[in-house]
């Protein structure tokens, strides 16, 4: 098994508490609207706190795939939040889980900044291909286009 880590920050004009009730709290009905690809987000299991499972369902190249999205830690005082993606048909087969480690923090003129340390968990001694870097780049994704939205 090989562990591969990213790092990757992201910019937002959102303020950092905004941001985090958008990409948290409210994310299931937020995200399908501000990400295009991603459909639909149920809970399959748990009540929303740290070992729930989600499913997200998302329409990739005229096809309708899911990933199982496993919340790790979910850290509020700290805007924090890990997940794993632990399955489903958009999970590679070389890869046993992808972790986000997710935290927000104060940007420029009051608006945020998302850091990101991206672990690539591999089957055997497969290393990581332009579909696991796909995959892990969906966060940031999320988080641009949640940036788009107009709060409230």
């Amino acid at each position: 098994m090989g562990i591969f880590t990213f790092e990757d920050e992201s910019t937002s004009t959102v303020a950092p508490a905004r941001l985090y009730k958008a990409l948290v709290k409210d994310a299931d009905t937020i995200i399908p609207k501000a990400v295009e690809a991603i459909q639909s987000v149920e809970t399959v299991e748990g009540n929303g706190g740290p070992g729930t499972i989600k499913k997200l369902t998302l329409i990739e190249g005229g096809e309708t795939k899911y990933v199982l999205h496993k919340i790790e830690e979910i850290d509020e005082a700290n805007l924090g939040y890990n997940y794993s993606i632990v399955g489903g048909v958009g999970l590679p087969d070389t890869v046993e889980k992808i972790t986000f480690e997710t935290k927000l923090v104060e940007g420029v003129n009051g608006g945020s900044i998302g850091k990101v340390t991206i672990k690539i968990e591999t089957k055997g001694d497969a290393k990581p291909n332009e579909e696991e870097g796909k995959a892990a780049k969906l966060l940031l994704l999320i988080i641009q286009s949640v940036n788009k939205l107009q709060f409230q």
